[in-house]
């Protein structure tokens, strides 16, 4: 555990921090000449999460977002009115080699999930797995430990299931990647813990990749068949998403065709990409345009129409959020409007989003370590371009403080176990950095809130005695903040 600094201050300042959750061009037939004026204004109007609302936000080009986020590939697909309206793919799928394409192959992480979420509530619909009664009723093959409780299917969807492991790492090339049941039981090779119920199923919401995993068994089990077949037939084929597969590691034959990973610095990751086990939470390798028809059938699907993968009343369950707007394989946004989910394996970033309002969305998906925030900025400009409702810019007004204010404000805070921050005060101003990060300005929306413009983070100050405890949120949880100075 960190010890505590000496105090600088007689009193106890406390800031509940809150993060609100996220080169060559190749086109395709979906592209229309209409939305070629569109999409130049969109490569070059890459727009902030936060800004000044009395200054003009000053747009970033992709090309050069890519560069300083050494992000050497991306890939999108754009929905306009239920449809594929466009899709595009700027810089390389490795450094050296070949044009990112919208045909070019990317892992699409944590989306695999709400993927793998449409097979599984398929398989209910079929009478092969049971929404809510226990998931031990659907596992042949191996047992999963009562611990706290037996999760339901629809609890480990939604992350209720009170289930440990949080996600995985994968397994770099040359490494021994386990089988399922030792990645279920956390036997060597696997290099993550044993996955249980180790909180009371339904009490909270907590991400679990591990809960997904015991869904991938409860698959095969069900199905009679290797997962990657099962989602073949359940969802791959239904949609056509042909160049969609969950193979791991990716078939030989698809390499060339496949983007492969790169760290926050650039550099390739030695030996390609990391192989996922952990198919149904982490396995997916596909494009844009295949992910964007599977958003446009739950859009259809939640719209009324029938002949899907899923019956409307099914894709309206797999939208219907459980705890924390979090549904079934999908982040609530917009008061049920849309639905979304990012994603992050080793060397790969990804963003889906997708209105069931105006069959409006997009999908994006990068070959870096810091894609995520590439994508984000794309993301806003596609929706600023297209008026969405939301993934807009917070436009937020600042407002001077007083001297001494600022002075009180000075410190280094500790959240817990999450993370810690400074702020410091230079020629007047204050400024932040958040464990060993770059120092960046912090603004004063009033002298009770704080915020800065990198990225969605907002502080609440709280004067109070010491040793009280004020609490606040940070990435959707509660989290005590201590001044260490």
């Amino acid at each position: 555990m960190r010890s505590a600094l000496p105090r600088r201050h007689s009193h106890v300042v406390y800031l509940a921090a809150c993060i609100a959750m996220l080169a060559a061009a190749g086109a395709h037939a979906d592209d229309s000449a209409d939305d070629s004026a569109a999409i130049a204004r969109i490569e070059s109007g890459l727009r902030p999460e936060v800004a000044l609302a009395d200054v003009p936000v000053a747009p970033l080009a992709l090309t050069d977002e890519m560069k300083r986020l050494n992000v050497p590939g991306v890939s999108v697909a754009v929905i306009k009115d239920g449809k594929v309206a466009w899709t595009r793919g700027y810089g390389v799928a490795w450094t050296g080699g070949p044009a990112v394409t919208p045909q070019t192959l990317f892992q699409a992480a944590s989306l695999s999930k709400s993927v793998s979420a449409m097979a599984a509530l398929r398989m209910v619909e079929q009478g092969k797995l049971n929404l809510d009664a226990g998931i031990d009723q659907a596992l042949t093959s191996w047992t999963l430990p009562k611990g706290d409780g037996m999760p339901s299917l629809r609890q480990l969807l939604s992350h209720t299931g009170g289930m440990s492991v949080s996600g995985f790492p994968g397994y770099a090339a040359g490494k021994s990647v386990p089988t399922l049941q030792q990645v279920l039981d956390g036997a060597s090779p696997a290099n993550t813990k044993a996955i249980r119920v180790n909180a009371a199923p339904g009490s909270a919401f907590r991400y679990s990749g591990g809960g997904y995993t015991v869904v991938q068994q409860a698959m095969i089990d069900r199905a009679g068949q290797p997962f990657d077949a099962t989602m073949q037939t359940l969802v791959l084929a239904p949609l056509g998403m042909t160049a969609s597969t969950y193979a791991q590691p990716l078939p030989p034959e698809l390499a060339p065709n496949a983007a492969r990973p790169h760290d926050e610095d650039g550099k390739p990751f030695p030996g390609g990409a990391y192989t996922y086990p952990e198919q149904a939470a982490a396995g997916l390798w596909t494009t844009p345009h295949d992910l964007a028809r599977f958003a446009i059938a739950i859009q259809q699907g939640a719209a009324g129409a029938t002949g899907g993968v899923l019956t409307p009343a099914m894709a309206r369950t797999m939208l219907q959020p459980v705890k924390n707007d979090y549904a079934l394989g999908w982040q609530i946004q917009d008061h049920g409007k849309g639905f979304s989910h990012g994603g992050s394996n080793q060397g790969f970033k990804a963003v889906i989003y997708a209105s069931v309002a105006d069959g409006s969305g997009a999908v994006i998906l990068t070959n870096g370590d810091n894609g995520i925030d590439v994508a984000a900025g794309l993301m806003r400009a596609i929706a600023y371009e297209y008026k969405w409702d939301t993934n807009q810019t917070k436009l937020r007004k600042a407002v001077a403080l007083a001297p001494e204010t600022r002075r009180t404000l000075v410190g280094r805070y500790q959240l817990d176990a999450v993370t810690d921050f400074e702020i410091a005060e230079r020629k007047g101003e204050l400024v932040l950095r958040q464990r060993g990060g770059q120092w960046e300005p912090l603004y004063a929306e009033s002298d009770k809130v704080l915020f800065v413009l990198s990225r969605d983070l907002e502080l609440h100050r709280y004067d109070a005695d010491f040793g009280k405890i004020v609490q606040g949120t940070w990435a959707r949880g509660y989290a005590r903040v201590t001044n260490m100075y």
